[in-house]
Order: structure tokens, then sequence, then C-alpha cells
């Protein structure tokens, strides 16, 4: 406890010579060791969002629907009859490297804490994940890890997995990304926030008792990787979710009574965060006994306790007088319950030890006065230069469109990823309404005839050749997934990993990434919620890149009124007319079709396709209202592999064949038609278009009629591919690269 604080110390905690001069700025003395942890803790990337903060306020954030946006554990919305749904989403991508499977399974515990510690009961579980190269020799093993550990905790902790993305890059092989969302559903007038008062309180830990697993956790994911990351494998914590289940009915038990003020799960940093957090936010003190704190190892010192990231525990503040109905209840469910401590009106953080004051820090600099850097960034231009993205200039054209539709679905980023999600109970619960596969997940909220519809999605390509127009396309995406079932989208969660922030080219990435998705939610009415930054993304180690692709992961969350009403990607009937909604393709740029069939990407393949919000909104709107009046019998947005992927897709989930019809098509260039990937587009089929194109005229949305369903082909104009020889290539990319047969 008496070390000598050395450069070397506060170097290890991965604090700048200027942030420790801040330290003793704060202090009016040099710290002890356990007062220097708690300032690497607090003043980290991963807990103070000091290269960020000064960039996340320019996102709209309010709304008549929002209760309660970014600053507590989760964001809420209000979705009528007295009810909320509390979401977010957050990362857990350096533990997941290192350790795949635990790093998987405690991002999902960390996740699901953070909705039911504001009161919700945990209704949904997604995820977006980002890997290397499929031949990388380390990507099955992380691959199998990371799937297997989402799948173990979600499934033990009974809360259905519905959905997600996987993307793969070279650019990703040393630094996976592994981003966690869930939902929950709570009463309006149940919501618990997290700020401390009532001077005296007592302060309780329940869950399960604080070991040495997960010390420095927060600490190592705010730095890169280097060639010694397999040795921070124990800094990645180890879950359990049967404990996890105990304590979501624990805690719900309790929050049906009065007796709570204020709760925090205990994440990142542990009791550190949990601690300084709910007294900041307070405006109050905090005094702790160490020696009261539930421990599983013996002679575990302060230090160890507080930065401890031990999984499966909460703090509360209870009114005072009701500790002996809260510990009836925890006790009742085979948890730790203590007394560990009471609130003060010092404004400090006191922490004893054996009779001894061992920490004493004001907690202003830890939290609302913790380091804020406006970091250098380089102009939209010097970026562009910098990134290499040249103008796209001529490409081939597609000699033969079946041959490379079936190269497409058959490929990484396009893929079934059934291997996957067969792995996640997706149905436990009851509630779900649409399986994985489709453009949001749908579960019903419960006991009522609604839904929320959920979905994830970013394309980290278009965020490299700009990130401007790759931010707004993030968010425009989600809402068109969100529309694309029927939902009324509401609000988002994001996850925002990028790579290290010192690098000029890496903070213009953030910054127009943040100003193209403000610039969206805006135009789109569709305000963030809560969300996660993850910096430092990117590898040094031996047959790793450097750098990610800037990943700002989207998770939307939409409603419908009944859930009936949803609309699916499946082709229903032989003989329903085909149309395409939005204006017909023409941009290559930075297409999968590029990547996959013309060997161009990022820098050789131009800029993406740039995204109309005006267009995005009034595209969406109509789609729903078509859903609503029950007038098209499938939908799926276009996305990914452009508009003859979305077709093979309905096709292949229907099991219904399609021919298109050029009659009414014009002039094409078949690689843009076919493959281009412009955006606020939509594939409908219908058994009454008439009333169909009297909607869209209405709407002023332009529209293309392409064929109709029928057979067990798709037939183009020149060629034709099978639906079984379809279904080949789609579901064989993950069981052969899983059973090393990959060629």
């Amino acid at each position: 406890m008496q070390s000598a604080i050395t450069p070397e110390t506060v170097a290890e905690h991965g604090l700048s010579p200027e942030e420790y001069d801040r330290v003793l700025h704060a202090l009016g003395r040099e710290p002890n060791l356990t007062e220097l942890g708690i300032f690497s803790v607090m003043w980290s990337e991963h807990c103070s969002y000091k290269s960020s903060r000064i960039h996340l306020k320019k996102l709209p954030t309010t709304a008549p629907w929002v209760i309660c946006g970014p600053g507590e554990n989760a964001g809420v919305i209000d979705i009528g009859d007295g009810q909320a749904a509390i979401f977010k989403m957050e990362s857990h991508n350096h533990p997941s490297y290192i350790e795949p499977y635990q790093g998987a399974a405690t991002g999902v515990g960390g996740i699901l804490r953070d909705v039911f510690t504001m009161g919700a009961r945990p209704v949904a579980n997604m995820n977006a994940l980002r890997f290397g190269r499929p031949d990388h020799p380390k990507m099955r093993h992380l691959i199998a890890g990371v799937v297997s550990g989402i799948g173990g905790y979600g499934n033990c902790v009974g809360v259905p997995t519905v959905g997600g993305e996987v993307n793969f890059h070279p650019a990703y092989d040393g630094n996976i990304l592994v981003n966690a969302m869930t939902v929950g559903v709570a009463d309006t007038d149940k919501i618990f926030y997290s700020a401390a008062s009532g001077v005296g309180n007592p302060i309780v830990y329940v869950g399960s008792k604080t070991g040495r697993d997960g010390i420095h956790g927060a600490t190592m994911a705010s730095a890169d990787f280097g060639e010694d990351s397999e040795e921070k494998r124990p800094t990645v914590q180890v879950g359990d979710p049967f404990t996890e289940k105990l304590l979501i009915e624990a805690c719900l038990e309790l929050m049906a009574s009065d007796a709570i003020v204020a709760i925090q799960d205990m994440g990142a940093a542990g009791l550190t965060s949990s601690s300084v957090e709910m007294a900041s936010k307070g405006g109050v003190g905090i005094e702790l006994i160490m020696d009261d704190v539930p421990q599983r190892e013996e002679g575990m010192t302060p230090y160890e306790m507080m930065l401890s990231e031990s999984q499966e525990r909460m703090l509360m503040v209870l009114k005072p007088g009701r500790e002996a109905e809260a510990e009836a209840i925890f006790r009742k469910w085979e948890l730790d319950f203590a007394v560990i401590g009471h609130v003060t009106d010092t404004g400090r953080m006191i922490l004893k030890w054996k009779g001894d004051i061992v920490a004493d820090i004001p907690l202003a600099p830890l939290a609302d006065e913790a380091p804020l850097y406006d970091r250098p960034h380089v102009s939209p231009e010097d970026y562009r230069a910098w990134a290499g993205i040249r103008p796209l200039g001529d490409v081939p054209t597609s000699l033969d469109p079946a041959a490379d539709l079936l190269k497409l679905v058959g490929s990484p980023d396009l893929a079934s990823r059934r291997w996957i999600y067969e792995q996640y109970d997706s149905k436990v619960g009851g509630d779900t309404v649409q399986d994985p596969g489709g453009d949001s997940a749908m579960v019903r909220v419960h006991g009522t005839g609604k839904a929320l519809a959920i979905t994830t999605d970013c394309t980290p390509r278009y965020c490299y050749a700009d990130p401007f127009e790759g931010g707004k396309q993030a968010i425009a995406e989600a809402y068109r997934n969100l529309s694309a079932v029927g939902a009324t989208p509401l609000a988002v969660t994001n996850c925002l990993n990028f790579a290290n922030p010192q690098r000029p080219e890496i903070m213009a990435q953030i910054v127009g990434c943040l100003d193209g998705m403000s610039e969206a939610c805006r135009a789109l009415d569709f305000p963030i919620v809560s969300g996660n930054v993850s910096l430092y993304n990117e590898s040094k180690a031996t047959g790793g890149g450097s750098a990610i692709l800037p990943t700002p992961a989207i998770g939307g969350v939409g409603l419908l009124a009944d859930w009936r009403q949803n609309a699916t990607v499946a082709f229903k009937n032989d003989g329903d007319d085909i149309w395409l909604i939005g204006d017909a393709p023409s941009h290559l740029g930075q297409s999968l079709w590029l990547r996959e069939i013309a060997g161009r990407e990022l820098g050789d393949a131009g800029l993406p396709p740039p995204v109309d919000l005006a267009a995005e909104r009034r595209h969406g709107e109509a789609v729903r209202a078509l859903t609503g009046r029950g007038l098209v019998t499938a939908v799926h947005d276009i996305a990914d592999g452009g508009l003859l992927v979305a077709l093979a897709e309905m096709a292949m989930a229907g099991g219904l064949g399609a021919t298109l019809d050029p009659s009414r098509w014009g002039e094409i260039d078949a690689a843009a038609f076919f493959f281009g990937e412009d955006q606020g587009r939509y594939l409908v089929s219908t058994s009454n278009s008439d009333a169909v194109l009297r909607a869209l005229a209405e709407a002023g949305v332009p529209h293309l009629f392409l064929g109709s369903v029928g057979g067990d082909a798709i037939t183009l104009p020149r060629g034709r591919v099978a639906l079984h020889d379809l279904r080949g290539a789609h579901e064989s990319f993950f069981p052969n690269l899983m059973e090393g047969e990959l060629a």
C-alpha cells in the first residue's frame, strides 16, 4: 500500500505525465497505489471518453418519446401504455480477442446488467461482430469462442438472442470486435437511476463475491495491442450466467418495493466506477469499508478490490432501515449481500481498511472534471489523400450476372449466418415474432399486441472511404431495417469502434462519422439515447493489421402497434409482382461486387453511395404505410450486394424463385443495376399492384416494376440460377470454414 509511485508505475497505469500532474493537483499530494489505480481507471478512455466527449455532444438525444438519454446505464423510451423500452449496446473487443469465450460471454452479461439495473426485464439480446480474414490462422478459434460465449451466456440466463450482424475484413485480423446489445421492458413508473442521495443512507453490495479477475480491464481496453496481448489474459473477467439469472430475479423483486434509492451495476472498473458514478451524479460523498466487501480470494488488498471486474455484482443505495428486507431477498436467491458503506456530504471518496484510511479522493476530478481532449484531426481532403481514396473511374460491367450472384451469396459478408444463430436460443420467453435472418429482429411486448423491432448495422468500408457519408449511412441503414419490417423507428444506441485517437487521421474518422450520424439522426427524427465508445482498436501483434476500419455500430429500436402486421423478407405467393421502391441503382462505389468480383476495394473502390436523408425518410414512411395497410406480401431493404442479392435472399427465404422483366428498365449497366448499393431502396412483392402504385404516387416515391414471383430459379434477362444452387452456395461458407474445409 505504501509502494513508491515512480514514472514507470504511472505509465503502467496508462496515465500520461501531464495527467499525473493533474492527479497531484487534485490531491495536493502524491497518491498511494490504490488512489493511483482509481484515477487510472476513471480516466481511461473506456470510462471517461476523454477523446470523444467533446464530439459526442453533437448527437441529438431528445424527442417527445425519450424518457432518459445518454448518461445513465441505458437509454429509455416510451412505448405507450405506461411501458418503456430500455436498451444499450457495448463493446467487449479486447477481452474477446484475448479470451474469446469469456470475453464474449461477459460482454453479454455486462450489457444485461446495464438494462436490468434500470428496472427492466431483458427481453432480447443482439450482437454485432467483426472478424478478420476467414483464412487467418487464429480466426476459426476466435469465431468459435465468441459464438460459443454469446450463446453460452445468453442461453443459460434465459434471454433470447434474436439477431445481429457479422463482417469479415483483414483490418480486424489483430483486433476483432464484439459488440453486444440488450433490450428490456419496464413500467414507466418503475425506472431506477444511479444518482446516490440521502446522507447516511446505507450502501450495499449484492451478487457474486469479488475476486482478482478483470483487474485493469478498463485500462487494458483503453490501449492498443502490442506483442504481449496473450499476457493480458488475466485482465479478462470470468462470467457465470446462472448467477446472473439469480441476480436479475433478486433485483427485480427488490425493485417491486420502494427500498432502493439508487442502483448501479459494477461493469468496467468494477467497484470504483460504480461508486464514483453514483456519488458524483448525486452530488454527494461516499465512504466504503473495504473489510466488508465480499471476497472469494484470500488476502485481497483495497487496490485489488476496487479495480476488480468480477462479474454479476451490483451496488445499491437503500433507504435507511430497509437493509434486512433487502438482505432476505438476496439470501433467498443465494446471492451475497453486504452493507459496505454509507452516503456522506463530503463530496469525497473515503476508503477504510483495517481501521485505516487507504484512499481519500475528491470526486469531482474523477468524474465531471476528468481530462477532456480536443484531439487534432485532419481535414476531409487530407483524410481522403491519407486513406488513398481515388475516383472509381472505369470499371468492367457484369458479363454474367447469374454467376456473379452465385459467387456473392456465398462470400463471407453475404453468406448465411445460420451456423451462428442456430447456436443461440432465439425462442426462450415465447415472444419472438421473427427468427434471425430478416431485416430486423422482433419480439412481442409480453401480454400486449405490441412488438419491438431491433436491428444492428454499420458498413465499415463506407466509413473508411468517407467517414461523413458512412456515418449517415449507418443510421439510415438501421432506420431502413426497422421500416422494412413495418416498425416505426424510435431511437438508437451505438458502439463507436475506432483505432488510436491520437492519430489525426483516425480522429478524422471519429469526427466525420459522428457528424454524419448526427445529421442523419436529426433528419430521420431518430435520436441516440445510449451508447459506448471503444478506441485503440488496433494491433501491433504478429499477423495482425494496424487499425480497424472505422466501425460505428448502430443498434436501432422501433415499435409496431400490432405485431401481426409485421413484414418479412420471404416471397409468399406465385404470381406476385415485384417492385423496386426508390431510384434505379447506378452507384457501384465501395460495393461488395467491386470487392468480390472486380477485386477492387477501399482506396480503389471510389466513394460510397451518397445518402439522401429526405428520400430515406419519405421512402421508409411509404413502406411502413404499405405494410400497415396489408398491401405488400414481402419487404426487404436493399443493402450489401445490391438489388439482385436482396432478390435472391427473398427467394431463398420463401422457397420461390422470380423472373425479371426488363421491358420497363430502359438502358442499364448490368453491374450497376444489379449490384449497385444506392441507398434508400426496398424490394416489395404484392398481389395488389394497383393499390401499391396509387399509394406510392401519392407519397411521391419513385418505383420500378422488376418482375414476378414464381418457379425454382432466379431468371434474368441473360442467365438463370437455380434456388438449389443459390442455397448451396449461401449455406456452405460457415460450415466449410469451421470444419476446416474452406479452400
